[in-house]
């Protein structure tokens, strides 16, 4: 028994080793493993468990990330020199604020980290300025004892934070001065496909994750596999990526991520009853796994058991106040007529995206998406044009924007929008639906007639709002003229000989 523990523990060690903690970091951290076989040796303490789930590039479990955090504090407290300590904690700190939704853990991050830089031998060495990574693995890889090998993990650190502030452009120069100082550093390439997605490349995201794959292993690179082929219109094989990820999670947190991507595939196949099983098994592996909690709770609302559904939402927004969850709620509590409870929510939207970007979030995309539908579409198109600017340019923002264009009138130009967002790959019943209105205001009855009766098919109760609105238009837009169009070629056909004809 004792040889097996003892086993277990050089495992930790070696995982937190590898997660970019020098020795000194080590041993402040680790249980010591007895030399003589007969003194019981201890079981890993919450910090060794979080870092070798950093390790791994797998989530750690809220409590031990806590502990990590409470840990690395003490320590920089008695040691402000200790350069590894200072990346261990900004990396927990972007991890923490984003498991939580809490943006007032980015600046403390974003202070550590830079602290991190100016301890090192040499000083900050130029770390410039900037501002949603996946794990604390993000800042803490290999090798956080001094010099380039140090100021690397401190930058792949402002990258997580970059992206966790929707800051894509600065997430992407720290993942590319990490990729040209050490190409072999597999916790770059999380950093560069979050920034890649939120800018639009998606080619350039699939490279990445061809050489997070040659350089790293296990069931985060899976799930990370399936969104990537979800955005390519993939869906057979991000389901089966999905479905490797949870048989090959490691700990209750990474089966409970890998569970919620199966959720989400299946949500967006149109397949509710599918996606709620998998957001239940998620949350009997993580109680309060929050976006499983939401998961489940749209699947509910599809399924027609709204009171589950609101229950299930208010937990989720306790859990983890997102302004994503809020407005989803509100769209239900609207699509049910009730104005108050739905009013109540959009507030809450606001004040959480308020309290986001105060502390350096960038929440514009929600913001406008809200303002669309239920406020004011004319200020969304000039927080979407903003975005665009600013080569936020991702399927979400372009139909976003193609959406608040034809709110306000814009249908031709919002179109050329509708496009680029359904023309990517992924089958989104929501883009489907924009992209047919749009095109029924500018009277393309046919291609509207597609593209409705299209986001019908991907998920008949795609949105609690749209879907029923998705019905009447298809309704209002009736069947083909029999025989097919009576001039199929136009113009183009007219020079055609009488033999082809």
């Amino acid at each position: 028994m004792n040889a097996m523990k003892t086993d277990q523990l050089k495992q930790v060690r070696r995982a937190a080793l590898a997660a970019g903690v020098g020795g000194a970091l080590v041993a402040g951290v680790l249980l010591v493993v007895p030399d003589r076989g007969e003194e019981p040796a201890r079981a890993p303490g919450p910090e060794a468990r979080a870092l070798a789930a950093v390790g791994a590039g797998a989530p750690a479990a809220l409590p031990d990330l806590n502990a990590l955090v409470r840990g690395r504090e003490d320590r920089v407290r008695t040691h402000p020199e200790d350069a590894g300590a200072w990346a261990v904690l900004g990396s927990a700190y972007v991890e923490r604020g984003v498991r939580g939704a809490d943006p007032a853990y980015f600046p403390k991050a974003d202070r550590a980290l830079r602290r991190s830089l100016q301890v090192l031998p040499g000083g900050a060495g130029g770390a410039g300025s900037g501002s949603r990574g996946k794990g604390v693995s993000a800042g803490v890889s290999a090798g956080v004892s001094a010099g380039a090998s140090g100021r690397t993990d401190a930058l792949i650190g402002l990258g997580a934070l970059a992206n966790a502030r929707h800051d894509y452009g600065a997430a992407k120069k720290w993942g590319e001065e990490v990729r040209k100082r050490e190409p072999g550093r597999w916790a770059a390439y999380p950093v560069l496909i979050d920034a890649y997605n939120g800018l639009g490349d998606y080619a350039a995201a699939g490279r990445a994750l061809d050489r997070l794959k040659k350089l790293h292993s296990g069931a985060p690179v899976l799930e990370r596999s399936a969104e990537v082929y979800r955005d390519r219109g993939w869906r057979e094989d991000a389901a089966a990526k999905a479905v490797e990820a949870t048989a090959r999670a490691a700990s209750p947190a990474e089966k409970a991520e890998a569970l919620y991507t199966q959720g989400e595939l299946s949500w967006e196949r149109g397949e509710p009853a599918e996606a709620l099983g998998h957001y239940d098994a998620a949350l009997k592996a993580v109680r309060n796994h929050a976006a499983s909690l939401a998961g489940r709770a749209r699947a509910l609302a599809a399924l027609g058991r709204t009171e589950e559904a609101y229950t299930t939402y208010q937990r989720a927004i306790e859990e983890v106040p997102r302004p994503e969850y809020a407005l989803e709620l509100g769209e239900l509590y609207d699509a049910r007529g009730l104005d108050g409870d739905a009013q109540s929510q959009y507030a809450a939207l606001r004040a959480r995206a308020e309290e986001a970007q105060a502390q350096g979030v960038n929440e514009e995309l929600v913001l406008a998406r809200f303002e669309t539908d239920h406020g004011d579409p004319k200020s969304a198109v000039e927080r979407l044009r903003a975005e665009w600017a600013r080569q936020h340019r991702s399927m979400e923002v372009a139909d976003a924007l193609g959406w608040a264009l034809f709110r306000t009138g814009q249908g031709k130009e919002a179109l050329t929008y509708a496009k680029k967002a359904t023309e990517q790959g992924r089958r989104s019943a929501l883009f489907s639906y924009h992209r047919g209105e749009i095109e029924r205001s500018l009277e393309m009855t046919g291609a509207a007639r597609r593209h409705v009766g299209e986001a019908l098919r991907t998920h008949p109760a795609f949105s609690p709002l749209l879907a029923p609105k998705a019905r009447e238009a298809l309704d209002a837009l009736g069947e083909p003229a029999a025989g097919g169009p009576k001039d199929m070629y136009g113009k183009a056909g007219s020079g055609l000989s009488a033999e082809a004809e």
